[in-house]
């Protein structure tokens, strides 16, 4: 039994003679699936040659992103050098700070504010090393030196505050120490256990030093504090005391007028009084004295040479 057969016809507008063809069914079935192959075959190769030209843009891409990465750490690189030469030279300012501070310099090796021990980050664990190995450790590297510079950083700064705080209350302290002559004039008597009283006419502690001047000289405050008295008291006529902190007080007696007031702040080198012969004296002069933690001292002790008006 024949199979079954197909017939094709082709009628040309010309005057050619009718055409036909007759095909078998199996051999129509055979041309049809090797088109359908060959359909396949051209499909698979496009599709093939439109990955590869993908992943040559990709690999392409990649590389354009690699070299823009490798540049970009570089320069922070660069960055980092440059901080730490600036915090090179912080740390000896802060040095500095710190001496006239009266504080001891940080220790160099802590200066390096080291780390280490567990939970201290790894290169392995850096997200770019799976990735690339040669760039992982450029980024590490480079995360790495900035976080030793803000660990230095921040010891830095909490030095210079403290060093700051230190220095103020240093400067505090100097501005509040006595260290100037109160008064123009010429000493005629100085710090004694055992003086020859002018009135009493006989020995007797001197507490402070006597300097003679004339009547209405101005009479300076010796360092920076505060009026505890300003009045007038037995032996010392019209006088002033002021406390300036830090356990220091000083007296001046024997005044003819008084310009401050219980409580008032003043500095040194502020006008208070001015020089008289008030009280136990013989003739205008400013009785001086210097206390520490109540105690008197020598005056003497406490003026800077050169510090006399």
């Amino acid at each position: 039994m024949t199979g079954k057969k197909w017939t094709l016809l082709l009628v040309s507008d010309d005057r050619d003679p009718l055409r036909q063809f007759t095909l078998e069914a199996r051999t129509l079935r055979k041309a049809a699936g090797g088109a359908a192959l060959f359909a396949v075959a051209v499909i698979v190769f496009f599709s093939i040659l439109g990955v590869s030209r993908s992943e040559s843009f990709e690999s392409a891409r990649l590389q354009k992103e690699n070299a823009v990465l490798s540049e970009e750490l570089r320069t922070i690189r660069e960055r980092v050098q440059l901080l730490e030469g600036d915090l090179d030279h912080l740390a000896r300012k802060d040095s500095e700070i710190r001496i006239l501070a009266g504080m001891d310099s940080i220790d160099e090796e802590v200066l390096q504010v080291g780390v280490g021990g567990p939970g201290s980050p790894s290169l392995e664990d850096h997200p770019l090393y799976p990735l690339s190995e040669e760039r992982g450790k450029e980024a590490f590297a480079v995360a790495y030196d900035l976080n030793a510079l803000e660990r230095r950083a921040r010891l830095l700064r909490e030095s210079l505050e403290e060093a700051a705080d230190s220095l103020a209350a240093h400067t505090d302290l100097l501005q509040s120490t006595p260290s100037i002559l109160p008064t123009a004039g010429l000493l005629t008597s100085g710090f004694s256990n055992a003086r020859m009283h002018p009135i009493h006419n006989r020995a007797l502690p001197h507490e402070g030093i006597d300097i003679s001047a004339p009547r209405g000289t101005p009479i300076l405050s010796a360092a920076k504090g505060r009026v505890r008295f300003a009045g007038r008291r037995s032996g010392y006529g019209l006088m002033v005391e002021i406390d300036h902190g830090y356990g220091y007080t000083t007296v001046y007696g024997h005044a003819s007028q008084l310009l401050v007031r219980n409580g008032q702040q003043v500095e040194r080198g502020d006008v208070i009084a001015r020089v008289g012969s008030t009280g136990l004296a013989t003739s205008p002069h400013l009785h001086y004295e210097v206390r520490v933690g109540g105690r008197p001292v020598n005056p003497m002790n406490y003026i800077i040479t050169g510090a006399i008006p």
